[in-house]
C-alpha cells in the first residue's frame, strides 16, 4: 500500500523562506528512518506557486493560469511518499512526521492513499499503465 504525505502550504512556505537548519535535521532524521525501515519511496519540498501554473479544463479547452494561488490551505508545499503493509503503518509514520513548520507554529499533513493498478477493473488502458510501469522499473 501506498501513501503520500502531503504538508499543506501557508503564508511561510508560500513566501519562498527556506527553513530553519533545526526543521530541515528534524526532516531528515525522520526520512532517514523511513529510509532505514524500507518504506521510504520519495520525499521533496515544493517551491511556492509563484513559480508554478495550472491548466484548467473546461468546454473542451486547455488554458495556463500562472501562479501565484491566494488560497494556500489549498496548496501542497511538501510530500513524502510511503509503502507500508497497512493503513495502521502509515498512521503511525505520519504520527511521527516532524511539526513542518516548526514546533511553534500552525501546520498540517494530509495523508491519502494511492490507488493501485490492481484497484482498477481490467481493461487494455490498465494493461498499457502495468507495462508503463514495468518499462520504467527495468530501465
Amino acid at each position: 500500500m501506498r501513501f503520500m504525505i502531503m504538508v499543506r502550504a501557508n503564508q511561510m512556505s508560500e513566501s519562498g523562506a527556506m527553513p530553519e537548519d533545526a526543521l530541515i535535521a528534524a526532516m531528515t532524521t525522520y526520512h532517514e528512518e523511513l529510509a532505514k525501515a524500507g518504506v521510504l519511496l520519495d520525499a521533496t519540498g515544493l517551491q511556492p506557486s509563484s513559480t508554478g501554473w495550472r491548466v484548467r479544463y473546461s468546454g473542451g479547452k486547455r488554458t495556463i493560469v500562472d501562479g501565484p494561488f491566494a488560497e494556500t490551505k489549498e496548496l501542497i508545499a511538501g510530500y513524502t511518499l510511503i509503502q507500508v503493509r497497512s493503513r495502521e503503518e502509515a498512521m503511525e509514520w505520519a504520527r511521527r512526521f516532524p511539526a513542518p513548520f516548526g514546533e511553534m507554529a500552525d501546520g498540517e499533513i494530509e495523508v491519502r492513499q494511492l490507488f493501485e493498478l490492481d484497484d482498477f477493473e481490467p481493461s487494455d488502458a490498465v494493461e498499457r499503465f502495468r507495462d508503463l510501469e514495468a518499462s520504467r522499473r527495468d530501465a
